[in-house]
């Protein structure tokens, strides 16, 4: 019989892989929305950026509510919530109902990952975290390495509007589906078996650390946290070269080396599938260093060799005049970027524990700031300067600078102790 935390991770994968295809979705459709709304280059970095500020402002709301009502109700709704305003993008006529389509739609998925912590919080044991990690973000590479061929694809066949529609379909069934299987508290599941529930009980964080009566969290013991803001200094720069990937590297591929929408798709793809990898690589190695007793190690040698893999990956690439060799160095600079997100959501769980859908929420919110950032900066700053040179350079100078906050951050020191 396959272990019922088993099922959950295949469940969490593919939402994961859900929530980027219909996240990317809109950058394979960007050459057929500018046109059909009379949108410029500029305003289409609005649109992209109204989504990660409904992501990014919605995210501690979203990881408090899952602290309070639990994953089961919560991550129901606001599946059922962005499936509705994935497939409304559809109905979009002008800029203004565009940006607030995708600003509401962002809101939603903004709940997504913040509970899924939370619900790995009360169903996975400590020694599994990062792999489980690992393998739930690089479900959304895999979506997102997906979207971007396929849906330039079925864009040509059938129309970018047709697009949002299905994938909103698919949404709803998925929300329906999780709120029939899952439990919040692991004892209430019909199918889990006694042995395996006294293993996630004993393993699920260290005795001294699982206290029932954890005080509920308040705002000034978030903004006391040392850790906390470190989390979210480094995610900040994390997203700000991932989302670079989910939005303009299909545009900059297609423009630079002058590639058919299939092409550029599948070029563009190549960094996300490297990131699949990325996560699968360091969730890997958070748990086998956490095996050996050196549980900070665990968590900050794979965020900080990521980190350097991806400041080099982003400065070589714009020295190579050939797509290929360009998305070679843009895949490192991705495999890089995603070998940070398992040490950086099990260090939430770490220090947040019960209240770990609050703190991977704020972590997240401060991450998705960078996203809302580059997706203006690329192409403001493109326009200043005549060139797509200094956006690598600041990218790869904010890699550098996270390296330096890993050096400082504590897993094993809870919120109000540092």
């Amino acid at each position: 019989m396959i272990p019922s935390r088993y099922l959950l991770v295949v469940l969490t994968f593919l939402l994961s892989l859900l929530l980027y295809i219909d996240r990317v979705c809109i950058s394979a459709a960007t050459d057929s929305i500018r046109p059909a709304l009379g949108l410029s280059e500029k305003q289409m970095g609005w649109v992209l950026s109204a989504f990660a500020l409904g992501y990014a402002l919605f995210q501690t709301p979203g990881g408090l509510l899952a602290d309070r009502f639990g994953p089961r109700a919560v991550l129901t709704a606001v599946v059922a919530f962005w499936s509705l305003f994935t497939g409304l993008t559809a109905a979009a006529w002008s800029f203004a109902s565009m940006l607030a389509v995708r600003f509401l739609f962002g809101a939603g998925e903004a709940g997504a990952f913040p509970t899924m912590a939370r619900a790995f919080y009360s169903w996975i044991p400590m020694p599994e975290r990062g792999r489980v990690q690992g393998i739930n973000f690089s479900g959304s590479r895999l979506g997102a390495a997906f979207a971007l061929p396929a849906v330039a694809w079925m864009i040509t066949a059938f129309g970018w509007r047709e697009i949002f529609v299905t994938w909103a379909v698919l949404g709803l069934g998925w929300s329906v589906l999780w709120y029939l299987w899952f439990r919040n508290d692991p004892a209430d599941h019909p199918r889990i078996s006694p042995a395996e529930l006294d293993h996630i009980r004993k393993a699920r964080q260290q005795a001294k650390d699982d206290k029932s009566d954890q005080p509920k969290l308040s705002a000034m013991v978030l903004l006391r946290s040392r850790n906390m803001w470190l989390a979210m200094a480094q995610y900040f720069c994390s997203n700000f070269t991932f989302f670079f990937a989910l939005t303009w590297l299909f545009p900059h591929l297609k423009k630079t080396y002058q590639l058919s929408p299939v092409q550029a798709g599948l070029f563009a793809a190549a960094p996300l599938l490297c990131g699949a990898f990325g996560n699968w690589f360091a969730g890997v190695m958070v748990d086998r260093i956490y095996k050996q007793n050196r549980w900070g190690l665990s968590r900050r040698a794979p965020a900080m060799l990521g980190f350097a893999l991806s400041a080099v990956g982003l400065v070589a690439s714009v020295y190579m005049e050939r797509p290929l060799t360009a998305v070679i160095f843009l895949s490192v600079a991705i495999f890089g970027a995603d070998m940070t997100l398992a040490p950086s959501w099990a260090v939430c769980i770490d220090i947040g524990r019960k209240h770990s859908g609050t703190v991977s929420g704020t972590m997240n919110m401060a991450g998705n700031i960078g996203s809302f950032v580059t997706s203006l900066a690329f192409p403001y700053l493109q326009a200043w300067t005549g060139s797509v040179v200094p956006f690598f350079f600041v990218g790869a100078g904010l890699n550098l600078l996270a390296v330096l906050l890993w050096t400082l951050v504590r897993p094993d020191k809870g919120l109000e102790e540092y």
